[in-house]
């Protein structure tokens, strides 16, 4: 068997380098830097001109139709959120003017969909893989959307790369297999995705149910208060049902009896009146760079550990009724991490603002210019704007006081007018050198050791396991790859890791070859009809 792109590695291993691998963009231009976008100094934020990042994302979110390119397996249910009104004992006004948390007498309709994140529309719901968990506030304020993972953190901390890894994790382009190797061979050369795989390959890979899982903004946002003053924050949901994962073979013994099981067990705990609840956590940091911490804490690929900064619970979700129809409020659900609300906030976690761009980038051409008519993405708040035109626009009222002559402004003959603001604008200081860099502490091994470390012993056996079998039919090179950052993350991870490759190499490698042809073998014969 030959792995990664089958003969083309014997075919031309051999032979010399001619520069016509260089890579390029679809204008032709070198690119010289395909792990960095461009940003004021290497913490950002990044700058509208980056044109090679804008390309290729743009082109990305276009790759498929009409499924979603990532989270296409998904799930959802209507219910609300409320606010308990505090912050460790403070009003939580202290730190937010945003009404969702001010407001404790309103609960607050919320739509939330659950999705597997790499895998395609009707794929099995045990497979390994994040699951998504974002969560769409009605807010009187308008929409706010809280898009996360049931994991904390992310596999990278670049936009730019987002693309190539959603690539790798998928099928070869020539074959169509879900080929493992593939996956390791980008993350062997991105170490900054061990601390994900740790988590990933471990049980939290597999959530037992959607009910039973956490959810995360994953990124670092802003609160920010009537005297425009922001602290950073992070997002937690902590479902009051408990948190239950699946070993490997716990999930291979339900998807051999129902490929949709957590779909269904929310929708018939819902029907049953056993609603979900989860409350919602958050963790506050001073805005700053925090020179005292040996990582960032804008990195997608870090968590903020509870004893260094407490989790404050600040509300409840109960999600208490069924979609009546899936298409129209599932498949065209839309989120987005740009939608936010006075009192909310971007920080300048770059992958937070390539994936503000994406996000809706990619709603527009999935489902359509006019995607936010649709009833399910509607806001319950009033809309009036001078965007209109495109495909199904069905808009009839444009705003009460509006001169329907007028779409533009500025106008004095009866157009809309700006709003006045709510509050005092945030307006951090930005100052350093437009340059593509990584950011000065990646610190890629010290979290995803730590992470082995705090696993239980069976977490720990399950992730080893987990990790040789995939291991095990990738390259020689990949392997010694991996296991020398297992060996940086900790010794014993990468010990362990390294000896299950030793003993597993023979024996794996003649199991895969034999099941290509068991099917063959095993099929029953039948007579025509």
């Amino acid at each position: 068997m030959t792995n990664l792109v089958g003969g083309w590695i014997m075919d031309n291993k051999n032979k010399a380098n001619h520069g016509k691998e260089k890579m390029t963009n679809q204008q032709g231009h070198p690119v010289t830097d395909n792990q960095n976008v461009r940003t004021v100094g290497d913490r950002g934020p990044t700058t509208l001109e980056n044109y090679d990042f804008l390309e290729k994302i743009s082109h990305f979110d276009r790759e498929k139709i009409p499924e979603r390119i990532v989270h296409a397996r998904g799930a959802g249910a209507h219910g609300y959120f409320q606010s308990y009104g505090t912050v460790n004992g403070e009003p939580i006004s202290k730190y937010t003017r945003a009404k969702v948390f001010t407001n404790t007498e309103a609960q607050t309709p919320v739509f939330v969909r659950f999705s597997t994140v790499v895998h395609g529309k009707h794929s099995p719901e045990t497979l390994r893989d994040p699951r998504g968990f974002a969560v769409k506030f009605y807010t009187e304020d308008g929409n706010w959307d809280l898009v996360g993972n049931n994991l904390k953190i992310f596999f990278i901390r670049d936009p730019l790369k987002f693309p190539d890894m959603i690539h790798a994790f998928r099928p070869d382009p020539v074959t169509n297999y879900q080929d493992l190797e593939r996956m390791f061979d980008f993350v062997s050369q991105s170490p900054e995705a061990l601390h994900m795989v740790t988590f990933v390959f471990s049980p939290w890979g597999i959530p037992a149910t959607y009910r039973h899982m956490q959810g995360s903004g994953v990124h670092t946002y802003k609160w920010v208060n009537e005297e425009g003053k922001a602290v950073l924050v992070k997002y937690h949901w902590e479902p009051v049902q408990g948190i239950k994962n699946l070993t490997q073979d716990e999930a291979t013994k339900i998807q051999g009896k129902n490929f949709n099981h957590a779909t269904q067990d929310l929708y018939e705990a819902i029907e049953d009146g056993d609603y979900p609840e989860w409350e919602l956590y958050v963790q506050i940091m001073e805005d700053g760079e925090h020179p005292e911490l040996d990582y960032d804490p804008l990195d997608a690929t870090k968590l903020w550990y509870k004893e260094d900064y407490p989790w404050h619970k600040v509300g409840k979700m109960v999600l208490n009724r069924n979609p009546e129809n899936f298409h129209a409020e599932v498949e065209q659900a839309a989120f987005g991490t740009g939608v936010l609300v006075d009192g909310l906030d971007f920080s300048d976690d770059k992958l937070l603002q390539g994936r503000t761009y994406s996000y809706s980038d990619t709603q527009r051409y999935r489902v359509g210019a006019n995607y936010l008519q649709l009833p399910i993405n509607r806001p319950n708040h009033r809309v009036a704007t001078n965007q209109t035109g495109g495909q199904m626009d069905f808009r009839q009222d444009y705003g009460e006081f509006k001169n329907p002559h007028v779409d533009y402004e500025p106008s004095i003959t009866g157009g809309l007018k700006e709003d006045k603001n709510p509050g005092t604008e945030h307006e951090p200081y930005i100052e350093g050198k437009l340059q593509r860099k990584a950011i000065s502490r990646p610190n890629n091994y010290g979290q995803a050791g730590e992470t082995y470390r705090r696993l239980s012993d069976w977490e720990k056996d399950e992730l080893i396991k987990n990790l040789v079998s995939a291991l095990s039919g990738c390259r020689k090179e990949i392997q010694e790859q991996m296991v020398e950052h297992f060996h940086q993350c900790d010794s014993d991870y990468g010990k362990r890791v390294e000896e299950g490759l030793k003993m597993s190499m023979e024996s794996n490698k003649e199991m895969m070859e034999d099941a290509a042809q068991a099917a063959d073998k095993m099929g029953h014969p039948s007579d025509p009809y």
